[in-house]
């Protein structure tokens, strides 16, 4: 959902201001900044992980799955990958990199002016529906969880996150001015864990719940005040998020490993020690050559410059101002290490 809700105020910003959106110059910067710590920890994989689980015989092929982003569908109806698992969330999220832009290109010239955001609704809506159908089509409980296409629902509401923040309607001052009520609705979010994997009522009405839940987190942190805003803004927090998409590269091979030998709370402290120490591996090497390669040549900063301020992500407004505890900390930074 940050994704869609970042991904989509961007792209907002860019059309208000030329008219268009540079396709190329978008995806461009999405494979320079996700592509090169991929490849790196899918090598990493097909080196390792015959050492580590010699029982295995679809190391290369969950590569390959991958690296194409066809994970999603792969577990939906191959059950592949299966050790990492993990790339499914990527890939629907690489779908709607691929999709949404000029689709919102579209809506953007058909809506009315200052209404798309009823269309996206209208979208949001529509995916929820589709979902819903297969359940009652009596389709497998996997074979709707992963999949991009009854999965959107997340990403679309980021969108009209989005576009509410840009556009804002009439009624969402009535919603800023009762947001107090709204924070206790979080708070139904852990009733869920009550759910069992192949519940089908997750996929009616939980992944809905939860989705609403985090709107109104992402709401929350746009007032840069409050104590959620103050929680995610705690510098470890902000420093964890800069690395958070190499976290969850890596993460979950890593995670396995460790289940196997060792009781949870080592299993959690020691993963994510090392989860972290690999990302930072990555991040400053083989992504930081990245970011300098598709900004052609020039040196990645490691601290914003006292005489431009940093980007703020999820700030709507002001658009690019804000200092080192930009967007909420870790939840802006967590969603902007695939931005940037």
């Amino acid at each position: 959902m940050l994704s869609g809700f970042l991904i989509t105020s961007l792209l907002l910003m860019e059309f208000k201001r030329d008219g268009k959106l540079g396709y190329w110059n978008f995806y461009r910067r999405r494979f320079y900044r996700l592509m090169p710590a991929l490849a790196l920890f899918l090598l990493a994989y097909c080196i390792f992980a015959p050492f580590i689980w010699p029982d295995l015989t679809d190391v290369y092929s969950d590569a390959l799955v991958s690296i194409l982003y066809l994970a999603d569908y792969g577990i939906a109806f191959f059950d592949s990958p299966n050790t990492i698992l993990h790339m499914w969330s990527l890939s629907v999220e690489e779908h709607f990199y691929l999709i949404w832009p000029p689709l919102l290109v579209v809506l953007l010239r058909f809506a009315t002016p200052g209404k798309v955001w009823r269309s996206i609704l209208l979208l949001w809506l529509m995916a929820w529906a589709w979902r819903v159908m297969w359940v009652f089509q009596g389709q497998q409980f996997y074979e709707i969880f992963f999949r991009f296409d009854t999965r959107a629902t997340g990403l679309l509401a980021g969108a009209l996150l989005a576009a509410l923040m840009v556009e804002k309607p009439a009624f969402t001052q009535n919603i800023k001015k009762n947001f107090a009520h709204l924070m206790w609705f979080p708070l139904a979010v852990p009733l869920l864990m009550e759910m069992a994997w192949d519940n089908q009522q997750a996929m009616l009405w939980g992944i809905t719940v939860v989705e609403c839940a985090t709107l109104v987190v992402l709401m929350a942190v746009q007032k840069q005040s409050g104590v959620v805003y103050e929680m995610l803004s705690a510098p470890a927090l902000v420093r964890l998020g800069k690395l958070s998409y190499g976290v969850y590269l890596w993460h979950y091979p890593v995670v396995r490993y460790l289940r196997a030998e060792f009781s949870w709370p080592v299993v959690v402290v020691a993963g994510l020690a090392i989860s972290v120490g690999l990302s930072a591996l990555s991040f400053y090497t083989v992504e930081r050559w990245a970011l300098r390669l598709r900004d052609g040549g020039k040196k990645v900063p490691r601290k914003p410059s006292t005489a431009q301020p940093a980007r703020q992500p999820v700030r709507i407004e002001p658009w690019l101002q804000g200092g080192s505890r930009s967007g909420a900390g870790s939840l802006a930074m967590a969603a902007q290490a695939r931005q940037n």
